[in-house]
Order: C-alpha cells, then sequence, then structure tokens
C-alpha cells in the first residue's frame, strides 16, 4: 500500500470489467454512500453539517465516502475560503443523475424495515424518511 497515494483512491478498479452492475456498486456501494446522496439531495451541506446528520459515522469514515463519492464525479466538494472556511458539499449534475435508485432502495428499505419490525421501525432521527423531491 502506497502512504502516499491521495486519499479516496479515485482510480478504484472495476472488479467486474464490463459488468454494469459492479461498475454501479464501485460507485454507490459502501455502508453510507447512499444515505449521504439521499441527504445531499436535499440540499448542499458542509462536513459538520453531515457529521451531525449521521452521529454513527465516524469523521474518517465520512471524509473517505465523500472522497469516493467525489472521485466518481458524484459529489462536488466546493472550498468557500482559505483553511479553515468550511468546505460545502452538493450533489453534482451527474450524481442527480442516480437519485431514482437512491429513492427507489430507500423505498425499498421502508417497506422491508415494516415487515421485519413493525410500524415504529422508521427513525426521524436519522432523516431518511421523507422522498427526494
Amino acid at each position: 500500500m502506497n502512504k502516499k497515494a491521495p486519499a479516496g483512491n479515485p482510480s478504484r478498479p472495476n472488479p467486474l470489467p464490463g459488468c454494469p452492475m459492479a461498475a454501479a456498486f464501485a460507485a454507490i456501494g459502501g455502508k453510507w454512500k447512499l444515505t449521504l446522496l439521499y441527504w445531499l439531495a436535499h440540499g448542499e451541506t458542509h462536513f459538520a453539517g453531515l457529521r451531525r446528520r449521521g452521529a454513527p459515522i465516524t469523521p474518517k469514515v465520512l471524509a473517505e465516502q465523500l472522497r469516493e463519492l467525489e472521485a466518481d464525479g458524484l459529489v462536488e466538494r466546493v472550498v468557500t475560503g482559505p483553511v479553515p472556511a468550511p468546505v460545502i458539499y452538493r450533489l453534482t449534475p451527474y450524481g442527480a443523475s442516480v437519485l431514482p435508485v437512491v429513492e427507489g432502495v430507500r423505498v425499498w428499505g421502508e417497506a422491508h424495515l415494516r415487515r421485519t419490525e413493525g410500524e415504529t421501525a422508521l427513525d426521524p432521527a436519522m432523516g431518511c424518511a421523507g422522498s427526494i423531491a
């Protein structure tokens, strides 16, 4: 492993070249990527805002997931000024093209929670209960 390589590994190889499913999962697979895309679909936000929303996500993992989404062209990182100015994250137009998939997964997950855990399973604190407009 090259420790001097840039973070985020922008050249992640597709594990199954030529397979669209593998390409999709390489871009949006991961424990938090769909959730981050969902949150960013509701508006741009600072890193700290994403940290507050995703309490169980460690800052290290959040930064890694955002870097990977940025490397794949789904999320844009906007520096608002000199350090330590806040950085804003927002969806790119290409990132917006994956929102129907994100919404489909959210709807399926909602039904799955109801099926497996009952009506009280939806947690409004995570902010994933509303549809993407």
